[in-house]
């Protein structure tokens, strides 16, 4: 009796010990990212920090005006960029791909107003969109379920951005030449948290 139940708890280790080992290699296999869904987040990194550079650039152009709440605005962008920079970082390190970091793209510096910044800022923005937008249509095309809702933050947060930056543009244009006006919003802007 004894080597019956000594030969059947053998029996169960060995058939425990196989299915885990199966179990393994199915979620290693599930947890590796696509390499085009790899490159393309590797690609959005780079996006990401291109933008954090490019409202640097913003931020410095309204510090050199002395419009120091929109440029405080600015600065804050840069750092959410940054943020959204590292959460895809980490995104793809925990999806056991391969960070690549490539060359950022110099920004512009110069610009004839703050209402051509922030038109910048807002077309930009649109671009972040339309790139958000094509990942989550490369997620879905390689059946990558993970990806898609690791996505929906961006998706939601885009929105965000545009309804921001749209609405600085909008108040910009109502003001035209105003100093008073101007000096209103930076003001606004400057009082911004987060």
């Amino acid at each position: 009796m004894r080597k019956l139940l000594f030969i059947w708890a053998i029996c169960l280790l060995v058939l425990s010990s196989f299915l885990f080992s199966a179990q393994a290699q199915e979620a290693s296999q599930v947890g590796k990212l696509n390499d085009k869904m790899q490159e393309t987040l590797n690609e959005q990194i780079n996006a990401e920090l291109y933008s954090a550079y490019l409202y640097l650039s913003m931020a410095a152009y309204f510090e050199s005006k002395s419009l120091v709440g929109s440029a405080h605005w600015m600065r804050l962008q840069a750092e959410e960029e940054t943020e959204h920079a590292m959460k895809f970082f980490d995104y793809v390190n925990d999806r056991e791909g391969r960070v690549i970091l490539k060359s950022i793209k110099a920004p512009s510096g110069n610009w004839e107003s703050p209402l051509a910044v922030f038109q910048d800022a807002y077309a930009h923005e649109q671009k972040v969109t339309d790139l958000i937008n094509q990942l989550v249509k490369l997620a879905d095309q390689v059946e990558d379920a993970a990806t898609h809702n690791f996505l929906q933050f961006f998706v939601e947060e885009q929105v965000e951005e545009l309804v921001s930056s749209k609405l600085i543009v909008d108040q910009l244009s109502l003001i035209g030449d105003s100093k008073p006006g101007l000096l209103m919003i930076d003001r606004q802007l400057g009082q911004r948290e987060e």
